[in-house]
C-alpha cells in the first residue's frame, strides 16, 4: 500500500488520538468490571463500539465512490483478522483483570511489554525486522515506562517499596495482555497487508468492522450461555457502555489505520503515548509534584516516541 507525503506523516496523529481513546476507553471499562464483571466489560468495547465501526465503514465506502461495491475480500483478509480478534479479547481481559489486582498505571505498564514482543511477533509472523532506530526508540521508551511507574519516596527517588507489589498474578496477568496485544497488533496489520487496493482508512473501518463483529459474536454467545446476568447489566449500563464502545472503537480505527500505513512495530511503539495520559489519568492531571524518576521516566518516552516518529 503505498502512501503519500502526506499519508507518511499521517500516521503520528491517527496513532496518538487512537491512544487518547483508548485511555477514556479503559478507565470507562475500568468502571464496569464491578458491575458486569471483566468479560462483559470487555463485551462492551466490542458491541457498543460495532455500530460506530459500522457507521465508519459507510460513511468511509461512500467517500471513496465505491458505492455498494465491496472490497476484493480473501480468505487470508479473514483469518488475519480473526487472530487478532481473538488475541485482543484475550487481551482486554487479562488487563482488565490486572486492573482488578492493581492500580491503573500498573496494570497498563505490564501490558506495554506489548511492545517489546510486537517487534518479536511482526519479525516471526510477518517478516517485518524493525529497524535499528526503531529498536532504540522501543528500549528507551520502555525504560521511561519502568521509571515513570515506579513508586515515589519522600524525595522523589523510588521508594523502599518500589520493586514489592508487581509481582505474583498482576505480572502473569499483565504480561499476558501484552502478549495479546502484540498478537493482534500482528494480525490486524497482517489483514491490512491483504487490501492493497482500498485507502488506510477504508481498509481500517473494514477490518474494525469484521473484528468487533466477530468479537461480540464469540464473546457475547459465551456471556449468553455462562453469564446471561453479565448481560442484562451490559444493557442496564447503556451510557458508560456507549462511551467506552464508542471510545474503543475510535481506538481501534485509528490503531487498524496505523497498521494500515506503518509496521506494527513502529505503531506500537508511538503508542506508548498512552502510558503518558493513562499516568495524567492516574496523578488526576499532575495535582502531585513530580519526583526525579518520574521526570526520568518522562522524559525517556518522550525521547522514544521523537526517535520513532523521526525514522521515515
Amino acid at each position: 500500500m503505498q502512501a503519500s507525503s502526506v499519508a507518511a506523516w499521517a500516521w503520528i496523529p491517527i496513532v496518538v488520538a487512537a491512544a487518547a481513546a483508548q485511555t477514556a476507553r479503559n478507565a470507562a471499562q475500568r468502571t464496569l468490571t464491578a458491575q458486569v464483571g471483566t468479560l462483559g466489560a470487555t463485551l462492551v468495547r466490542f458491541l457498543y463500539g460495532l455500530p460506530f465501526a459500522a457507521l465508519a465503514v459507510v460513511v468511509l465506502q461512500g467517500l471513496s465512490g465505491a458505492g455498494l461495491a465491496l472490497p476484493a475480500f480473501t480468505t487470508a483478509f479473514f483469518a488475519w483478522v480473526a487472530f487478532g480478534a481473538v488475541s485482543q479479547i484475550a487481551a482486554t481481559a487479562f488487563l482488565l483483570g490486572a486492573m482488578k489486582e492493581r492500580n491503573f498505571i500498573v496494570a497498563v505498564t505490564y501490558s506495554k511489554t506489548e511492545v517489546l514482543q510486537v517487534a518479536l511477533f511482526a519479525a516471526l509472523f510477518l517478516h517485518e525486522v524493525p529497524a535499528w532506530l526503531t529498536l532504540l526508540a522501543i528500549g528507551v521508551a520502555s525504560a521511561g515506562v519502568v521509571m515513570l511507574s515506579l513508586p515515589q519516596g519522600t524525595n522523589g527517588k523510588p521508594g523502599a517499596e518500589a520493586a514489592r507489589g508487581w509481582g505474583g498474578k498482576v505480572a502473569v496477568l499483565g504480561l499476558a495482555s501484552g502478549a495479546g496485544f502484540a498478537l493482534s497488533a500482528v494480525g490486524y496489520r497482517g489483514a491490512a497487508l491483504q487490501l492493497p487496493g482500498l485507502s488506510p482508512w477504508l481498509a481500517a473501518a473494514w477490518g474494525v468492522m469484521c473484528a468487533q463483529a466477530l468479537q461480540s459474536l464469540l464473546l457475547g454467545s459465551w456471556l449468553a450461555w455462562r453469564a446471561p446476568q453479565a448481560l442484562s447489566g451490559i444493557r442496564q449500563a447503556w451510557r458508560i457502555s456507549l462511551l467506552a464502545g464508542g471510545m474503543g472503537a475510535v481506538a481501534s480505527l485509528g490503531w487498524f489505520t496505523g497498521f494500515a500505513l506503518r509496521p506494527a512495530a513502529d505503531v506500537r511503539t508511538l503508542g506508548l503515548v498512552e502510558v503518558l495520559f493513562s499516568y495524567l489519568v492516574s496523578r488526576r492531571l499532575f495535582r502531585e509534584k513530580l519526583g526525579l524518576a518520574e521526570q526520568v521516566g518522562l522524559a525517556l518516552v518522550a525521547i522514544g516516541l521523537v526517535v520513532v516518529c523521526a525514522r521515515l
